[in-house]
């Protein structure tokens, strides 16, 4: 009976192992709690460090340099833009002066063209007019043998026709090159073409009006070549009065 009432020995020198585990489980629960309510991470058994549950981790430093230098790229690169944004309006200046300047070349370019053109006109024209001049006199001396001659034979007939072949061509080549014959019997007297060498009074044409053309005159391209010689109408004369036929004067007949 008595070896029945004993009580079982307690081994205090070897701790229970599940005592051990909880003790280790509570103190870990401990120290997390410590953590959290001190906001410091500490290191896990495998060498992480373990952040407090709702708080970020304390990198404030680190984030104001990277601003720092993201605003000194910004900068460089505002300023960078705004002197390409110069340069572009610099250029663009340019181009409108070198199109002020181009268009002020062409205009001059152009009125060079039509000042050597009208120059290249006008020296084409005084040297057709000293040439053509000469030659008149061969034509004036043409027609007056058309006008004066009057062949009586045959042989005169051919020779008179040769050289009227010769006035004809001579007449052809200076229309193909722009002269004219003024026709002015009949017109009104023009001084800008005509010059007046007789006026004789006639009832058959009105007073200024061009009665005969003494030397004929040439156009070169509506321009006178030389003006006409005319003889121009003037206003015939009062008939004449005889002393018979006149009346008596006042007082002559009392």
């Amino acid at each position: 009976m008595m070896d029945e009432q004993k009580q079982p020995e307690v081994n205090i020198d070897q701790p229970d192992e599940g005592a051990e585990i909880n003790n280790s489980e509570s103190l870990d629960s401990e120290t997390r709690l410590d953590e959290q309510a001190t906001g410091e991470a500490t290191p896990t058994p495998e060498g992480e460090t373990v952040t407090p549950q709702g708080e970020e981790p304390n990198i404030a430093p680190e984030t104001h340099a990277v601003s720092s230098e993201q605003a000194q790229i910004i900068e460089a690169l505002q300023l960078e833009v705004e002197s390409l944004r110069q340069q572009l309006a610099e250029q663009g200046r340019q181009l409108e002066t070198y199109k002020a300047q181009s268009l002020r070349i062409a205009a001059d370019f152009d009125n060079f063209r039509k000042r050597t053109q009208k120059e290249k006109e006008e020296q084409e024209y005084h040297v057709k007019r000293n040439t053509i001049t000469e030659l008149l006199p061969v034509v004036d001396n043409f027609e007056r043998a058309r006008s004066q001659i009057k062949p009586a034979t045959e042989a005169e007939m051919v020779i008179h026709k040769s050289y009227q072949s010769v006035y004809k061509n001579l007449v052809d080549g200076l229309k193909r090159i722009g002269v004219s014959a003024m026709r002015p019997e009949g017109q009104e007297f023009d001084p800008n073409f005509h010059e007046a060498m007789l006026r004789q009074p006639t009832e058959e044409y009105p007073e200024g009006a061009v009665m005969e053309q003494l030397v004929r005159g040439y156009l070169l391209h509506d321009r006178v070549l030389r003006h006409a010689m005319v003889k121009v109408a003037a206003a015939p004369e009062p008939p004449m009065v005889s002393e018979e036929e006149a009346p008596p004067e006042e007082g002559e007949g009392e």
